[in-house]
């Protein structure tokens, strides 16, 4: 992929989920939010580049040919860490998933968005942990100028502390977005007892264009200078939830840079979007969503799976 082609840059976590089932039986499979993303992104034929970081080890090596198979480019320097992370998944008897942690996070020096990158997503563990979410900030907040910030805090309470302190570095990231994807789940743990789409509403005034709350097989709502839409999910058997979310987030993406609404340039466009156009890019992220809950693991759809 030349390096000057229009892109977008995801900046986060990916490592391998160990993923315990209800009957005990175990299996590892590639994951972490951002890299979730990003895989989306690939599969939907987006040109996307991902800063994570990944040890030189076989976990590493099986995360570089998920990422490849997909069309995911790493960038410079995501091969820093002195081992792969891993987060272990345990599903309950209807597919939904707690976590664990064994994971590091750092930002290779010099990683930035380009005069190319229509969009930097970021999110989860990357966002809140240290020492690379300072590093996340700052790239965040370089460029905003010349590209589309999104977001999705993707809460993770047993390595982001208390709600309070990860609100500390959730609520900048909110406030330099233009597009914040969060679930009922993480409002709830953030703000416990809130509204989700009344908690929507007031981010949605200290900066981004776009907010949306997933409300996982109950659908998504969008809050932005229009007014708000909702949007229903597909029903559909429930294999387990790992990578939804993340599917939902990478589809977003994909659904905005078709409409032109990508890039700092675009940013007063993206403000003025209208209910038709948003309600039409919700359907297809909860459409790309309802795919990945239907089979075992972070597995998003193809392009050709979501054409009509």
């Amino acid at each position: 992929m030349p390096s000057h082609a229009p892109h977008v840059l995801v900046v986060g976590e990916a490592l391998v989920d160990e993923v315990r089932r209800a009957d005990g039986t175990t299996a590892e499979h590639p994951g972490g939010s951002p890299a979730n993303v990003a895989l989306t992104l690939g599969r939907l034929g987006r040109d996307v580049r991902l800063a994570a970081h990944l040890g030189r080890d076989e976990r590493g090596d099986t995360i570089r040919a998920w990422l490849a198979d997909s069309g995911v480019a790493l960038t410079p320097g995501s091969d820093g860490a002195a081992a792969t992370s891993v987060a272990r998944a345990v599903l309950d008897v209807s597919g939904a998933a707690t976590y664990d942690f064994a994971i590091t996070w750092d930002l290779s020096p010099g990683t930035a968005a380009t005069d190319s990158t229509l969009a930097v997503h970021t999110g989860s563990i990357a966002a809140v942990l240290e020492p690379g979410a300072e590093a996340v900030h700052d790239l965040v907040l370089a460029a905003r100028d010349r590209a589309t910030i999104t977001y999705d805090p993707n809460a993770r309470p047993s390595l982001m502390g208390t709600p309070e302190t990860a609100l500390t570095r959730i609520e900048p990231l909110v406030s330099a977005a233009d597009v914040v994807k969060v679930s009922d789940e993480d409002v709830e743990w953030l703000h416990p007892g809130a509204d989700p789409v009344e908690v929507a509403r007031t981010w949605a005034t200290r900066g981004p264009a776009v907010v949306v709350v997933t409300f996982g097989g109950e659908g998504a709502v969008a809050v932005c200078a229009a007014g708000e839409v909702r949007v229903e999910a597909p029903r559909v058997d429930v294999v387990d939830t790992v990578g939804a979310g993340d599917t939902f987030m990478g589809a977003l993406v994909d659904g905005l840079w078709e409409r032109s609404l990508l890039g700092g340039d675009r940013r007063e466009a993206l403000r003025s979007i209208d209910l038709n156009t948003l309600t039409a890019v919700l359907e297809r992220c909860v459409a790309a969503a309802a795919i990945t809950v239907s089979r075992a693991g972070a597995n998003p759809p193809w392009g050709a799976e979501l054409t009509n």
